[in-house]
């Protein structure tokens, strides 16, 4: 980074880093509103549902740790990548355990069907978002000659 003009080495953000913020976003919502129905006891209870989705304090921490892990990797492209795969692994991982543990009685997770469809559907977006192309813009963000600052 230029020590004269930080402003010469602006990037732009790329549409994987602005998904992996958004659903990094949405995560942490959805557990910080899942604490306030659940509270913060009983982490395997399986009572409380969240516009269909089964909420219990382990599942919302889950959802937060998710949550903040992208809106932490959303600053750069490889970044963001890295937040796609753990996406994909994680709730690919998810979904598969979700096929053998909707409506068991052992599962601590307190997965339903809704629940499931949710955790394929997020570990595609992690694909997409790992893979996802990008076309650069090659112009440059301003133009610095050297030995000269660059007045805004």
């Amino acid at each position: 980074m230029d020590p004269i003009d930080p402003a010469a080495h602006q990037t732009r953000w790329t549409w994987p880093q602005l998904v992996a913020g958004a659903v990094g976003a949405v995560y942490l919502l959805v557990g910080v509103v899942g604490f306030v129905l659940t509270g913060f006891s009983d982490f395997f209870d399986h009572t409380e549902t969240l516009l269909g989705f089964m909420v219990t304090p382990l599942h919302n921490t889950v959802h937060v740790v998710v949550g903040l892990a992208g809106l932490a990797l959303a600053s750069t492209l490889t970044r963001a990548r890295v937040f796609g795969w753990l996406l994909a692994i994680g709730y690919g991982a998810t979904f598969v355990y979700g096929l053998f543990a909707v409506g068991q009685d052992w599962d601590p997770l307190g997965i339903n069907t809704a629940d499931n469809w949710l955790h394929g559907l997020s570990a595609l977006l992690g694909l997409v978002i790992a893979f996802g192309p990008v076309h650069r813009d090659r112009t440059p963000v301003k133009e610095v000659r050297a030995g000269h600052r660059s007045e805004p």
